[in-house]
């Protein structure tokens, strides 16, 4: 095999290890993000704590909508809770349009460094929704913080948490297809 050979086929597989690489891209962001609570990205619990704490912190909720027709909002726009206390928070999506949606919603919370002590026991967001034409569904979110907030330097001075979610289509849903039907765009 002569030089140049060899160099094409090294360009090549720097190629597709590349073109590789950018595929797992955003599998492994999310998966190292669910791990460490990085960028706002709340955490999943099996068990709620069996004790909770006099500190309190004020939780909020954001909602938001990408490329579908529905409407969703928080059914309390704020929650005081223990640390340590499981709490829940319920959320309503209604499908506005006159066909079956499937919608997921990605979540994070705000400071960023309060993701590693909010856990979340259920969500909506774990798993894609259908919602029917003209339905309305009722989504609980049963949470608590991790007591670690009081002894960890980075969670010892947060007192305000925002949880935000944004429902965006899952696959097998076509916004244009949406639009060209008639059906009223959602709210951004």
């Amino acid at each position: 095999m002569n030089r140049n050979t060899r160099v094409a086929l090294i360009c090549v597989g720097v190629f597709v290890l590349m073109v590789g690489a950018s595929f797992a891209a955003v599998p492994l962001y999310r998966l190292f993000c669910q791990v460490t609570g990085f960028d706002g990205t709340t955490q999943r619990a099996v068990a709620a704590p069996e004790r909770a704490l006099d500190r309190t912190l004020n939780i909020s909720f954001d909602t938001n909508v990408r490329g579908l027709p529905v409407t969703f909002e928080a059914e309390q726009v704020r929650q005081v809770v223990h640390v340590g206390e499981p709490t829940l928070a319920f959320f309503r999506v209604t499908n506005t349009s006159d066909h079956a949606v499937e919608a997921t919603a990605a979540y994070n919370v705000v400071p960023e460094h309060a993701g590693p002590y909010f856990l979340k026991l259920q969500c909506f967001c774990f798993e894609s929704q259908r919602i029917e034409p003209g339905q309305t569904l009722e989504f609980p979110v049963q949470y608590f913080i991790d007591e670690t907030i009081e002894t960890e330097p980075e969670g010892r001075g947060i007192r305000n948490v925002t949880l935000s979610y944004t429902f965006y289509p899952t696959q097998g849903f076509d916004p244009e297809a949406d639009a060209s039907s008639g059906a009223a765009p959602a709210p951004l």
